[in-house]
């Protein structure tokens, strides 16, 4: 019964209810020749229990049916009765129409991001998805964490089961730009990885893992990249013993430091016509912006930092750009 639809289980209760008065109805009218009204109002209040007395005299007949009525619907009705109490009352109804509603509004997305798991990690996930005006949708299915984020981050967000192919396809899966999935248990990271790959596979998919063991399994399931929580935590807080200066600028450069420093990355595809073929020079992104090329990525995947800036740009490179966002925001206009 828990994993039916809103629309089952409203039309169940209701087939609950129907089925009982139906047959009391007809049941009166063929055996005691009653009319329509006085059947209606003799089945419920007989199904119902209130207490009243006949609406008409009944035959030995009559009498026999109403106690099989009474025997063999009592217990349906005031279950189906029980149910849509229920439904009220807990907040299943209106979370399910929530839902629903939730889920028309997903469908007009394009190039978003659903966000796994709404726990440390994927809070701090849609922090930064946030600063960055990227819009995303939550999977959880802690319905606590849907409270916990009211008000919050989250515009969208489905209580529901990730590990789902179904509730993968209500995120907009096929629209999605990307997937970032935080779940604590690293099976189920690696479920959602493969079946998420196996509906989108264009899709960039960022992984949290708790175990290296876990690290091949998330890769060979489809994800981009694997990221280990407490590996990087541990790793940040020796690097700010070793070199704490170089490790703030970092930060900085981050944007975690809360400084107004963006680090974007440009694609060759989308630089204008005329703008093709050039080299980095010839962009002249310094004079026109105040933002800086400080690194490319190459076709193979590689890395040039700070790249001659008489180098000639070619297909599927993108330039890695540093600036605040007002130069970036300048940069975009020019070169888009």
């Amino acid at each position: 019964m828990e994993n039916l639809g809103i629309k089952s289980k409203i039309l169940f209760a209701l087939g609950l209810i129907m089925v009982p008065i139906t047959l009391g109805v007809s049941g009166y009218m063929v055996i005691e020749d009653a009319g329509f009204l006085d059947a209606l109002f003799m089945t419920i209040t007989t199904i119902a229990t209130v207490g009243y007395g006949e609406v008409f005299p009944l035959s030995d007949a009559g009498r026999v049916f109403t106690i099989l009525l009474i025997m063999g619907n009592l217990g349906a009705f005031a279950y189906a009765l029980t149910l849509i109490t229920r439904f009220i009352i807990e907040g299943n109804f209106f979370q399910q129409i929530r839902n629903k509603r939730m889920k028309e509004k997903i469908k007009q997305l394009r190039n978003h991001v659903i966000v796994c798991g709404y726990g440390r990690n994927g809070q701090a996930a849609c922090e930064m998805l946030q600063k960055h005006q990227l819009t995303f949708v939550v999977l959880e299915s802690k319905s606590e964490m849907q409270e916990m984020s009211a008000g919050k981050f989250p515009t969208y967000f489905l209580h529901e089961d990730a590990t789902n192919d179904e509730s993968l396809l209500d995120a907009g899966i096929m629209e999605a730009r990307g997937l970032i999935t935080t779940l604590p248990n690293d099976a189920d990271n690696v479920f959602v990885t493969l079946t998420a790959k196996g509906l989108n596979p264009n899709l960039t998919i960022i992984s949290r893992a708790s175990n290296s063991s876990s690290f091949t399994k998330l890769k060979r399931a489809g994800a981009t990249n694997v990221i280990m929580p407490d590996k990087i935590g541990g790793a940040h807080m020796a690097t700010l013993i070793v070199r704490p200066d170089v490790n703030e600028f970092v930060d900085i450069l981050s944007g975690q430091a809360g400084a107004d420093v963006q680090l974007e990355e440009f694609s060759y595809d989308i630089l204008k016509k005329h703008l093709v073929g050039t080299t980095i020079a010839d962009l002249n992104i310094r004079k026109l912006s105040g933002a800086n090329v400080i690194g490319l990525k190459l076709k193979d995947g590689s890395y040039v930092v700070n790249p001659n800036i008489n180098r000639v740009l070619e297909e599927d490179q993108k330039l890695i750009i540093l600036g605040n966002s007002s130069q970036m925001e300048t940069l975009k206009n020019i070169i888009h």
